[in-house]
C-alpha cells in the first residue's frame, strides 16, 4: 500500500478521484483525493480546484502544467499531500502553503520555480517528505527546516547566490534520505550527525564543504549510500585505504599495456560491432554489467570505467536504446545505443603511439523525449567534457547544442598523447535533472568513440622505420623514439648512433632494408599522388559548389520523389524566394524543400553563395542545411523539416500551437541567441538582413530557429555600406537601411526589436482593423510606455505572465528599435538584458521616425495582406516608402528612464 491508499497509489487508476460520503450524518460527498499524473496535462491550475476544501491530496506531479501556483491551494487547510513536480510551473512559491499545517508531503521539484522559500513554510511541523530539486531556488537553506522533527526525506539542489550550512540537521533524527547538491553548502559536516540514526542515503556532493570527515560519519551502520564528490575535504592520508595493485587503472592494468603500439581506435559504445558509412570499424563494447563501479577491458587497446551513485534506480541497465530515427547523419545506426553514467563514464586508449591526434565523440539525445508538452520533456542533460584530464567543454548539453533530439552531433577534440596513455572522462557535475524519466538518466551518454591521428605520413614512415630496425638486430638509427620502439619490443638496452652497423651483420640485409624502404616510401609517394590527382579532379565542382564535404548532395529526382512531385498537399509555405515543401526521403526522413523559383533571380553565383554561407554556420537557433540539388536551371535546398512552422503563423494564425508566457519568452532569448551568434561568433559575420516573425521557424519544443538565409549578406568588418538593393519587409526595416541603404548588425536588431514587441502583443506590426493609435505597433508601444502602462501591450490571451520578464522584454524591444543605430543594443548585450544579468539602466529615448512621421499618409504601405519584400521592389520604390521623415531623422525628444516607469512586480493575471 503507498501512502495515498490502497487504490489511489497505482498507475491503473489514473487520473482518479475519491470521495467522502460520511460527512454531515453520511448525508453528504465531498471529493478529498484529486490525481491527475504522467498524463502531459498542460495549462495553469484552475480556479475551480478552489472549491474542493476537503482535499487532503492533490496529484498533479508530471505533467505540463504551467503558470504560478495559486495562492487558494493554502485555503485547503485538509491538505495531507500535495505534489507538483515534474511541471513547468514558475514564479515564487506562495506564502499561503504554510497553512498547510496538516501537511506531510510537498513535492515541488523539478520546475522552474524562483526565489526563496517563504518563512511561513516553518508552519508545517508536520511535514515528513520535501522534494525541492532541480528548480533555481535562491537564498539559504531555511533554518526552520530544522524544525520539522518528523521528517524523513529532503532533497534540495541547484541553491543560487547564497551559501547555507549543514547545522539545521542535528535535530532531524528521523532522516532517512538527505540530499543537498549542488546548494553552495559550506562549512564541515557537523560531528553530530551520528545522531541521525535512521540515516541511509546521504548525497552532498557538489558543495563547497571541507574541514575533516567526522569519524562518526564512518560508524554509522545504516547508511547504504554516500556520495560526496566534489567538494573541499582534507584528508588525513594515513587514514586513507590504499587499494592493492591500483596503478593506471585497476588490476595492476598499465596505461601503456598493449606491446604493440597503435594509432587509431573506434568503439561503438553501449552496442555491438559495425561498421560505418565510411568504413570505419566501431568495436563492441555493449557490456549490460557496466554499471556503477565497473570496468572492462578490450583486447588491451582501450578500456571503460562507469562510477557514481544512483539512487533507487530501477533497471540495473546503463546501455540507451532507440528506435526513432536519428537525423544529421549518414550512419543513423551508430546512434541506436548509447552508454549511459550516473556520474563518471572514462574511456582509456592503452598503448597508442605518442603525437598529435583527433578525438571524435559521437552524441544524440535518446533518452529525454522532448516532444512539446510532455512531462518527459523537461530532463536536463549536462555534464563536462575532459580530455587527458583538461577539461574541454563545460555544462555541455546534447539536445541543445545538436538543436533537439534525436539528432547526431559530433565533438572534435585535437589533443598531444604522451607516455603512450589517452583518457576521455565524461563527468556530471552535479546540474541538470535527477528523475526524467528514471533516476540516473541525467549523467553523460555517449554513442560512440573515434580516435586517428593527426598525420597518417608521420604515422606511416615511423612505422616503416621500426620495420627497418627489426631487419636487423642490432641497428643504429639517430632516433632516440624509435631505438626506445626497438629496445621496449626486444628487450634490449643497446646504445643505437646513425646508420653505421656495429656487428658482423652482412651488409646485403643492409642493402635489402635499405631498398626495402625506399620502396615503401615510393610506394606511398605514388599512393599519395593518385589521391592529390583524384582530389584535384573534383576540387573545381566542390569549390563551385562552395560545399564543405558533410553538406548533402541530392537528384532533382529523389526529392522529387520525396515531395509526391511538389505535390499542394505538401506545401508548407510560399517564400520570397519560392515554396517550400514537406518531402519524406528514402531513408525516412523528413526534411523541407525549398524549391527556388525564377520569379525570386535567384541565379547560379546567388545560390553557390547561399549554400556556402548556411553550411559553414550551425547553432541551434539557426535552421539547419541538409543539403542542395543543382539540376539544370533548377535550384533546391533542403533544410530540417520544423513541424510547428514559423512565428507569425503560431501567433496571428490559426493553429493548434499555443504559446503560453514560458515559451514565449524562451522564443525571444533563443532567436536573439542565434542573431547573436550571426552577428559576433560566425566566421564570417553576417547580417540576416530580413529579421521577421516569419523568418523565426518553430521545432517540436517551440524552439526558434532563424531560416531564410536567402537575403543573408556577408560583410566585412570594416565595412558598413552595401552596393547592393535594399532587402527586406516593410514594417521590420530599420530607416537607415531603407532609407540610404546604410547596413550593419544593427538592422538585424531592429528587426529583432518589432518582433519582441508582436512576440508580447500577440499581435502583427500594423492591423488596420484596430483604432488608428493602435495600427501600428512601435506607435502604440512607445504610447502605452509614455503613459507609464507598458504591460498593457501584453497578449490579453495569455492566462499569466511573469511581470519581471515582461518588463525586461518591453524595455529591450523599445531599445532596439531606436531611430539611431548607435542607441541600439548589440544582441550579446540584448541576451543579456533579457536574462536578467544586465541592468536596462541606459536613456531611452521615442525615435524620431515616431514624432516626425504622419502615419496616415502611408496607411496604403503598410495595410497588404502579406508583408512586402523589398526583393520584389525596386530600389526607387524602396527609398520613396521612408521619404517622408525629416532630414532630422534622429532629432531628440524628451528622454524616457526605463527605471522610473517599470516599477517592480512579479506577475499578472490574465484571464
Amino acid at each position: 500500500m503507498g501512502p495515498l491508499g490502497p487504490d489511489f497509489d497505482v498507475d491503473y487508476n489514473n487520473p482518479s478521484i475519491e470521495c467522502n460520503c460520511t460527512f454531515d450524518s453520511n448525508t453528504t460527498c465531498h471529493i478529498t483525493k484529486l490525481k491527475v499524473s504522467q498524463l502531459n496535462r498542460q495549462g495553469v491550475i484552475l480556479e475551480e480546484i478552489a472549491a474542493l476544501t476537503y482535499l487532503t491530496v492533490l496529484k498533479l506531479d508530471q505533467n505540463a502544467f504551467t503558470g504560478t501556483l495559486p495562492t487558494f491551494l493554502g485555503n485547503m487547510s485538509a491538505m495531507l499531500y500535495l505534489s507538483l513536480a515534474h511541471n513547468q510551473f514558475f514564479g515564487t512559491i506562495p506564502k499561503e502553503l504554510g497553512n498547510l499545517k496538516e501537511l506531510v508531503m510537498l513535492a515541488v521539484s523539478s520546475n522552474n520555480f524562483s526565489g526563496t522559500l517563504p518563512p511561513e513554510l516553518g508552519n508545517l511541523r508536520k511535514l515528513e517528505l520535501l522534494w525541492a530539486s532541480d528548480s533555481p531556488f535562491s537564498g539559504k537553506i531555511p533554518s526552520f527546516i530544522g524544525n520539522w522533527t518528523r521528517l524523513s526525506e529532503l532533497r534540495v539542489s541547484d541553491l543560487q547566490n547564497v551559501s547555507s550550512s549543514l547545522d539545521f540537521i542535528v535535530n532531524l533524527r528521523n532522516l532517512k534520505d538527505l540530499i543537498i547538491r549542488n546548494a553552495l553548502v559550506s562549512g564541515p559536516i557537523p560531528s553530530d550527525i551520528i545522531r541521525l540514526r535512521n540515516l541511509t542515503i546521504l548525497d552532498l556532493s557538489f558543495n563547497n564543504l571541507n574541514g575533516s570527515l567526522p569519524q562518526t560519519l564512518m560508524n554509522m551502520t545504516s547508511l547504504i549510500s554516500l556520495n560526496l564528490v566534489a567538494n573541499n575535504f582534507k584528508f588525513d592520508s594515513t587514514n586513507i585505504s590504499t587499494f592493492p595493485g591500483l596503478n593506471c587503472l585497476q588490476r595492476d592494468f598499465a596505461c601503456n599495456r598493449s606491446t604493440n603500439p597503435y594509432t587509431s581506435f573506434a568503439i561503438k559504445c553501449g552496442g555491438s560491432q559495425m561498421r560505418s558509412a565510411n568504413g570505419i570499424l566501431f568495436e563492441t563494447e555493449n557490456s549490460t554489467s557496466l554499471g556503477p563501479a565497473s570496468f572492462h577491458v578490450n583486447q588491451d587497446k582501450w578500456a571503460v570505467s562507469n562510477g557514481g551513485i544512483v539512487i533507487d534506480r530501477v533497471d540495473p541497465s546503463f546501455i540507451a536504446s532507440t528506435t526513432i530515427s536519428v537525423d544529421n547523419t549518414r550512419d543513423p545506426e551508430l546512434f541506436r545505443t548509447s552508454r549511459k553514467s550516473p556520474g563518471s563514464l572514462r574511456y582509456y586508449g592503452l598503448g597508442l603511439q605518442n603525437g598529435p591526434y583527433t578525438i571524435s565523440l559521437f552524441f544524440a539525445e535518446t533518452v529525454f523525449n522532448r516532444t512539446r508538452n510532455t512531462w518527459q520533456g523537461h530532463g536536463r542533460r549536462v555534464f563536462d567534457i575532459y580530455i587527458q584530464g583538461n577539461r574541454r567543454q563545460r555544462d555541455f548539453d546534447i539536445s541543445k547544442e545538436a538543436g533537439g533530439i534525436a539528432r547526431a552531433l559530433v565533438k572534435d577534440f585535437s589533443v598531444t598523447v604522451t607516455q603512450n596513455h589517452l583518457e576521455i572522462h565524461l563527468f556530471w557535475a552535479g546540474k541538470g535533472t535527477c528523475c526524467i524519466p528514471e533516476q540516473g538518466d541525467y549523467g553523460p551518454l555517449i554513442s560512440a568513440i573515434q580516435v586517428s591521428p593527426d598525420s597518417f605520413m608521420s604515422c606511416l614512415v615511423s612505422s616503416i622505420i621500426l620495420k627497418w630496425a627489426k631487419r636487423d638486430k642490432k641497428p643504429y638509427f639517430h632516433d632516440s623514439d624509435v631505438q626506445k620502439k626497438y629496445n621496449d619490443e626486444n628487450g634490449t638496452n643497446e646504445k643505437v648512433v646513425g646508420f653505421k652497423v656495429k656487428s658482423k651483420s652482412k651488409k646485403t640485409g643492409m642493402i635489402i632494408g635499405i631498398v626495402a624502404g625506399v620502396a615503401s616510401v615510393s610506394l606511398l609517394l605514388l599512393v599519395f599522388g593518385l589521391y592529390m590527382k583524384r582530389k584535384s579532379k573534383h576540387r573545381e565542382e566542390d569549390e563551385f559548389l562552395g560545399m564543405g564535404p558533410k553538406v548533402n548532395t541530392y537528384t532533382y529526382s529523389e526529392l522529387k520523389s520525396a515531395t509526391s512531385d511538389f505535390s499542394p498537399s505538401n506545401l508548407l509555405g510560399e517564400g520570397g524566394f519560392g515554396p517550400v515543401y514537406k518531402g519524406i526521403l528514402n531513408d525516412g526522413s523528413v526534411v523541407a524543400v525549398k524549391q527556388l523559383s525564377v520569379a525570386s533571380h535567384h541565379g547560379r553565383s546567388q545560390f553557390i553563395t547561399e549554400i556556402s554561407t548556411i553550411s559553414a554556420v550551425q547553432h541551434w537557433n539557426l535552421v539547419k542545411l541538409h543539403g542542395s540539388c543543382i539540376d539544370g536551371a533548377r535550384r533546391l535546398l533542403v533544410y530540417e523539416y520544423l513541424e510547428n512552422k514559423s512565428l507569425d503563423q503560431a501567433l496571428f494564425g490559426k493553429t493548434d500551437v499555443h504559446l503560453d508566457w514560458p515559451t514565449r519568452f524562451n522564443i525571444c532569448l533563443g532567436t536573439a541567441k542565434g542573431l547573436a551568434y550571426l552577428h559576433e561568433e560566425s566566421r564570417p559575420r553576417i547580417v540576416h538582413r530580413d529579421v521577421k516573425a516569419s523568418n523565426i521557424l518553430l521545432d517540436g519544443e517551440l524552439c526558434p530557429k532563424i531560416s531564410d538565409f536567402g537575403l543573408a549578406k556577408l560583410y566585412d568588418d570594416k565595412r558598413t555600406h552595401m552596393s547592393t538593393r535594399v532587402a527586406g519587409t516593410i514594417g521590420y526595416l530599420a530607416p537607415e537601411y531603407a532609407m540610404r541603404g546604410h547596413l550593419t548588425s544593427k538592422a538585424d536588431v531592429f528587426g529583432f526589436g518589432v518582433v519582441c514587441l508582436e512576440i508580447l502583443s500577440g499581435r502583427p506590426n500594423y492591423d488596420e482593423k484596430l483604432d488608428s493609435e493602435q495600427k501600428y505597433l512601435l506607435q502604440w508601444a512607445w504610447s502605452l510606455y509614455e503613459i507609464g502602462h507598458p504591460l498593457d501591450l501584453i497578449d490579453p490571451s495569455l492566462a499569466s505572465f511573469d511581470e519581471e520578464q515582461a518588463k525586461r522584454m518591453i524595455g529591450v524591444a523599445l531599445m532596439c528599435v531606436q531611430a539611431s543605430p548607435s542607441l541600439r543594443p548589440a544582441m550579446s548585450r540584448v541576451i543579456a538584458m533579457l536574462s536578467g544579468d544586465v541592468d536596462i539602466s541606459a536613456v531611452t529615448i521615442k525615435p524620431s521616425y515616431l514624432t516626425d512621421w504622419d502615419f496616415n499618409d502611408i496607411t496604403n504601405t503598410f495595410c497588404d495582406d502579406e508583408p512586402t519584400s523589398f526583393e520584389n521592389t525596386t530600389t526607387n520604390t524602396t527609398t520613396t516608402t521612408f521619404t517622408t521623415a525629416s532630414s532630422g531623422m534622429e532629432s531628440m525628444s524628451s528622454p524616457i528612464i526605463l527605471s522610473e516607469v517599470m516599477n517592480n512586480g512579479s506577475l499578472r493575471e490574465r484571464r
